[in-house]
């Protein structure tokens, strides 16, 4: 588990909401904190869809919402003059992503231990972080896992342009 210092914070911002920057990510959960608290479950509800939709891997080809379908939604909560009180995103990186980066290991690193690479994005008091963490479906005392997400997640914001000191 790594934490990133985001250092500026306006560009992180815009490339987290106005643009494609984090659309290999699904929305696992999002709490915006402004005039009210708004909290977004990003667990598709079975209920909203017909059995046959609900089956159809090309209507929901996963158990979270993208965060391309949700990055719209929370920039309408944030938009304004007036800047959050705080906000959180925990988002989980695709599982067609996650496999890429399973395969980097070589072997190293056993696919069925791993449920999720994970990033939590937080403001608060003016400080916006990321961090990394993984959430693993049974014990792994190799940290291999965690030491590839970490230097991915940073390779990752180095890409993207994206300005970060790491904790």
């Amino acid at each position: 588990m790594t934490a990133y210092t985001i250092t500026e914070r306006k560009h992180f911002m815009s490339r987290l909401l106005a643009t494609d920057c984090f659309d290999s990510f699904l929305l696992r959960e999002a709490v915006i904190t402004t005039y009210n608290t708004f909290t977004i479950n990003g667990r598709l509800e079975p209920d909203f869809f017909t059995a046959e939709e609900w089956e159809d891997a090309s209507i929901r080809p996963y158990e979270l919402s993208c965060w391309s379908d949700i990055r719209p939604v929370c920039f309408s909560l944030i938009k304004g003059k007036k800047t959050p009180v705080s906000m959180k995103f925990v988002l989980h990186l695709k599982p067609e992503q996650a496999k890429r980066l399973i395969a980097r290991s070589e072997g190293s690193i056993p696919e069925h231990y791993i449920q999720a690479f994970v990033v939590t994005i937080r403001y608060d008091e003016g400080r916006m972080t990321c961090t990394t963490g993984i959430s693993f479906l049974d014990f792994l005392p190799d940290k291999t896992p965690e030491h590839l997400w970490d230097e991915a997640f940073g390779r990752f914001l180095i890409q993207k342009q994206i300005a970060f000191d790491r904790d």
